[in-house]
C-alpha cells in the first residue's frame, strides 16, 4: 500500500505504508538508535511527533512484553527505511506492524531516511503528515504550514490522578510530565516508596505526603508550556530534595532563572557523549529532547554547569549551589540505550536518606548528590564539639577519597554551610568497596 511522507517545505517522500491508517499531523524528528525500537515508540516525550530512525533495520526482533515506557504510545508516527515483517527473536510476541495498528500509530517504510536526515540537521525539524497517493499535496503543505506546534503534550500524557506504588524505602513523589517506566523501575529496584502525581499537582499536596525527595520525570514539549509546574517546583525547593530529568532538568533551570530554548533538530539517540565537569568523566547517554537549557542564563542563577554535551557543547546537568536540587538532561535510566549513568539513577535515593530539614541536612544532601553519584554508599555518622576548620577538612578529605570524585564543588558549600552549624553534630561518609 503506497503512502506519502509530506513535509512543510514541500518535499514529498513515496513509500509503503505500514500501521494503522490513521494519519495524523506532527513535528518529524530523528532518532539515531540502531536498537530499543520498541522503548522509543512507548517514550510519552514523542507526544505529538513522527519519529524517523536513522538506522535502515528496524522490526528484526518483533515487539515483547517487557520493553513497554507507556502503556498508552503518544508518538503520531514512525518512518523507516526498511521494516522486517519477520521478526526473529525469543521475546517477540508480535510484529512492529501488528503492535502500530493496535496503538492506531501510522507508518511508512521504504524511504530515503539518509535524505531526510540530512534535510532535517541542515533545515531543522520540520512539521510533516503522512497522506494517500492521491492526496493534493499542494492543499496538504499549506495545511502543514499553517499547522502549529502542540502546546498541551504534557496534559495529554501525564497521569491523571494520585496513586501509589508501594515499597520499604525513602518515599518519594515522582511528578509525572510522561514518565518513562524505567523511571519508576530504577526508583523501585532501589526500594523507594512512591507516590506518582499529576504535572499539575500543587506543592502542598505533594508536601503532605511528607517525601524524603520530590522526582521530576521526563516530558515531551516546550517546558515553558507548563508555568504552573515551573511554580509548583519554586515553591518546593528548600523544603526536600529535587532531582529532575529531561523536562524536570529545565524545569528546575526555569524555576531558578535560567532560560531555555529550543535546538534545531534535538539530540534523540543512545549514543550522546556527556562530560562530567567535576571527573572529566565521559560517559555514553541516552537522550531524547527538542530544547535545552541556555549555559550564559545559569550566571544570573544559584545553579551551576555539571555536565556538557560533547557534540555541541549544550548543558546536559545542573546543581543549586546551596540547595540539595540537581539535574540532568539525559535519561540516566537510559530505557533503551547505555547504561553509563545508571548511577545517576541511585543518587536520589541515596541522597534523601541523609537529608534533614535544616541547613546541616542541606549540607549533607548536597555532599550526598556527588557521593551517590559516583554509584557509592553514604553512611552518617556524627562528631561533636569540632572546630570549623577540622569539620570542613574531615568532609573534603572524605570526599576526597572515594574513587572518581573531585569535590572542589563541595568546598565552598562545606564552608558556607557548616558556619552556622557548628554545635551540631556532621556529616562524615564511609565508603567500602562491597556497599
Amino acid at each position: 500500500m503506497e503512502r506519502l511522507l509530506i513535509l512543510e517545505d514541500g518535499s514529498v517522500y513515496r513509500g509503503q505504508g505500514f500501521g494503522s491508517d490513521e494519519l495524523k499531523t506532527g513535528e518529524l524528528v530523528f532518532n539515531t538508535s540502531m536498537t530499543g525500537y520498541q522503548e522509543i515508540l512507548t517514550d510519552n516525550s514523542y507526544c505529538g511527533q513522527i519519529v524517523m530512525m536513522t538506522y535502515p533495520l528496524i522490526g528484526n526482533y518483533g515487539i515483547n512484553r517487557d520493553d513497554y515506557e507507556s502503556i498508552e504510545p503518544a508518538v503520531f508516527g514512525f518512518v523507516t527505511r526498511d521494516l522486517c515483517q519477520s521478526p526473529n527473536n525469543w521475546r517477540s510476541q508480535e510484529t512492529l506492524d501488528d503492535f502500530l495498528k493496535a496503538h492506531n500509530i501510522p507508518g511508512i517504510y521504504d524511504v530515503d531516511t539518509r535524505a531526510i536526515t540530512r534535510k532535517l540537521r541542515n533545515k531543522g525539524t520540520m512539521r510533516a503528515m503522512m497522506a494517500n497517493p492521491d492526496t493534493d499535496i499542494e492543499a496538504a503543505v499549506k495545511q502543514l504550514q499553517e499547522t502549529d506546534y502542540l502546546h498541551d503534550q504534557v496534559a495529554r500524557v501525564s497521569s491523571s490522578k494520585i496513586f501509589p506504588i508501594p515499597n520499604r524505602g525513602h518515599k518519594v513523589v515522582l511528578m509525572d510530565f510522561g514518565a518513562k517506566l524505567g523511571i519508576v523501575r530504577e526508583l523501585s529496584r532501589r526500594g523507594c516508596d512512591l507516590i506518582v502525581v499529576p504535572w499539575d499537582t500543587d506543592a502542598q499536596t505533594i508536601l503532605s505526603y511528607h517525601p524524603d525527595g520530590v522526582m521530576l520525570s521526563n516530558g515531551p514539549g516546550d517546558p515553558e508550556d507548563v508555568p504552573q509546574a515551573i511554580e509548583t517546583i519554586r515553591q518546593l525547593m528548600g523544603k526536600t530534595v529535587i532531582f529532575g530529568i529531561c523536562l524536570g532538568h529545565q524545569l528546575i533551570s526555569l524555576a531558578c532563572g535560567a532560560k531555555t530554548y529550543k535546538l534545531k533538530f534535538g539530540h534523540r539517540g543512545a549514543n550522546h557523549p556527556v562530560v562530567d565537569l567535576e571527573t572529566g568523566k565521559v560517559d555514553i547517554t541516552s537522550q531524547n529532547h527538542g530544547f535545552a537549557v541556555d549555559i550564559d542564563s545559569l550566571a544570573d542563577t544559584k545553579l551551576e554547569l555539571t555536565h556538557k554535551a560533547l557534540n555541541d557543547g549544550s548543558c546536559e546537568g545542573v546543581r543549586h549551589k546551596e540547595l540539595p536540587v540537581f539535574s540532568v538532561q539525559f535519561h540516566p535510566e537510559a530505557s533503551a540505550g547505555p547504561e553509563d549513568t545508571a548511577y545517576r539513577a541511585l543518587a536520589l535515593s541515596n541522597l534523601v536518606a541523609i537529608y534533614q530539614k535544616n541547613e546541616l541536612g542541606k549540607l549533607s544532601a548536597y555532599c550526598g548528590a556527588v557521593s551517590a553519584a559516583a554509584g557509592a554508599g553514604a553512611g552518617i555518622a556524627y562528631l561533636h564539639g569540632a572546630c570549623y576548620e577540622t569539620i570542613a577538612e574531615t568532609i573534603t578529605n572524605t570526599l576526597a577519597n572515594v574513587s572518581g570524585i573531585v569535590c572542589d564543588g563541595a568546598k565552598a558549600s562545606c564552608a558556607a554551610k557548616i558556619a552556622s552549624s557548628v554545635d551540631a553534630a556532621i556529616l562524615a561518609y564511609y565508603m567500602a568497596a562491597d556497599h
